[in-house]
């Protein structure tokens, strides 16, 4: 199940935009003020990875009737920033802490062992061993494999490209699935691929310009369908797709949905999901009811943590593309597709 992304304009930096008291469950298991979240670079209203852990926020929230405090980063901020964030969150009685983001690693393994009695979560990290920490990590080739397959059928013009928000790891991961997934259609497709930084804090994850100036490249040189795995830049490669009337593919959330992209929704063919909101969703569940999730909490493709949105009709009427989209899923469910991280 995805869970749907709540579009909301961004907040002010450092800033925190909700709050709560005290929420003890009719059981007595549960005694806090509720979730804390801290957003990752881009910040909530990116319509993709910050959205996508607040809209799992939101629906503990409700369905829980516990209470909440997210927090924006700040630009330009240091580790030290995110410790503080986190012992502020922890100090003020939530429970579980979020990190959203691989960058709050350092900060989740300094704060973690200073309150031992709070789940801490960290999206996209699995380096911090501790009883009160749950590693949420994914697939994301699994869920790139997919797009690369709906981009090498959905091609005109056996050209596609590839925008990378940032030159880490975890990015490869996204790019190297695409990349086989659009050869397994078209072995001898031609795929643009371009990091937009070197490092988060050159702003890959949070530039929409540099997205778009780097998918107008991609569609000058002659790629008709584009796939982001850049964050909020995303939001410009997906206005230069519709601009020139090509594909853009999405990613994180279900971007077709996201309000803020609304003029833009009919160019985007579809989003490779991570499902962040469920592995926030289920963290506080567990910590709701008393069995904190602690180690690698993975989410792939027969778990539901990653998949391929079809909530466009126009993808849904390409049925040549949906139907090599869902055999390719299959395939990788049944183990007969091994899909790369490099």
């Amino acid at each position: 199940m995805t869970v749907a992304v709540v579009a909301l304009a961004a907040a002010g930096c450092g800033k925190s935009s909700t709050e709560s008291t005290d929420t003890t469950s009719k059981d007595g298991k549960y005694s806090a003020k509720g979730i804390g979240l801290a957003y990752d670079i881009g910040g909530k209203g990116d319509q993709s990875f910050n959205d996508a852990a607040y809209a799992g926020f939101k629906k503990a929230q409700d369905d829980f009737k516990i209470g909440g405090r997210d927090i924006e980063p700040q630009a330009n901020e240091s580790d030290a920033d995110k410790v503080q964030r986190l012992e502020t969150l922890a100090k003020a009685g939530y429970n579980p802490v979020i990190g959203v983001g691989f960058a709050y690693a350092p900060a989740v393994k300094q704060v973690a062992t200073k309150f031992p009695k709070v789940t801490f979560g960290i999206i996209d990290d699995n380096t911090i061993q501790a009883k009160n920490v749950a590693d949420m990590v994914f697939h994301e080739e699994q869920s790139s494999y997919l797009a690369g397959v709906a981009a090498a059928k959905a091609t005109k013009k056996n050209h596609i490209g590839f925008i990378g928000g940032v030159d880490i790891p975890l990015i490869h991961k996204f790019e190297a699935g695409f990349d086989q997934g659009a050869k397994s259609v078209n072995p001898k497709i031609k795929i643009e691929s371009q990091y937009l930084t070197q490092t988060a804090q050159e702003g890959g994850f949070s530039s929409p310009d540099k997205g778009e100036n780097a998918a107008n490249g991609q569609i000058d040189a002659g790629a008709d369908v584009i796939y982001h795995a850049a964050g909020l830049s995303g939001q410009g490669v997906i206005k230069s797709a519709a601009e020139h009337k090509v594909w853009a593919i999405g990613v994180d959330s279900d971007q077709y949905t996201q309000s803020a992209l609304a003029k833009y929704k009919d160019y985007i063919l579809g989003s490779a999901l991570k499902n962040v909101g469920g592995a926030v969703y289920d963290l506080a569940k567990s910590v709701y009811e008393g069995k904190p999730l602690s180690g690698d909490v993975r989410g792939d493709l027969k778990s539901g943590g990653v998949g391929f949105a079809d909530s466009n009709p126009k993808y849904k009427a390409l049925k040549d593309v949906v139907a090599a989209v869902d055999k390719a899923k299959q395939d990788i469910i049944d183990g007969k597709i091994a899909v790369d991280t490099k």
